[in-house]
């Protein structure tokens, strides 16, 4: 396989990941997923900008990207967009939790870690239905992580330019 039938393959299979991730910014707001609550150091266990709606409407969007992928290319169904997208917001909670455990309010940068919590999320929880296809092609994770950080900054700058962000990280 060479190099742009590997990016292509690398960004069909994240894409489920990237559109959970992405549609809670313009879905997002009412509860906190979190109900408030504080964690027993005393700072919020996610933050308010991690909502229900934005969760539950990031993991459907996700999860019917996933069916229509299935139908048109081999090796992808439902569930493997359904757990590409739990994983990614999963991913992306754990990230949130460990910005406020070191004291970063929800909108703060914390390189690296604002950018692939979702990826390494997404492909931890896909392995059961992906094993097979990350170990035919290996490198497809490595460049997921390459194409996630640039495309998650562009994105993340067009949805500020947009209106839909506080910032443009």
């Amino acid at each position: 396989m060479d190099m742009v039938q590997l990016v292509i393959e690398a960004l069909k299979f994240i894409f489920p990941a990237y559109c959970a991730n992405a549609i809670p910014v313009i879905t997002g707001g009412g509860p906190p997923i979190d109900f408030g609550k504080k964690f027993y150091d005393g700072k919020p266990i996610f933050g308010k900008n991690k909502t229900f709606r934005g969760f539950f409407s990031g993991l459907i969007v996700g999860t019917i990207v996933g069916l229509i992928e299935g139908v048109f290319f081999e090796g992808y169904s439902l569930y493997l967009g359904m757990l590409l997208s739990l994983g990614a917001l999963l991913g992306d909670l754990a990230g949130s939790f460990l910005k406020r455990r070191l004291g970063l309010t929800p909108g703060d940068l914390l390189p690296i870690i604002d950018q692939i919590d979702f990826i390494l999320g997404a492909i931890l929880l896909s392995l059961p239905l992906s094993f097979g296809m990350l170990s035919h092609h290996p490198l497809l994770c490595v460049v997921v992580l390459i194409l996630t950080i640039p495309i998650h900054m562009l994105t993340n700058f067009a949805a500020y330019k947009l209106g839909l962000k506080s910032n443009p990280w």
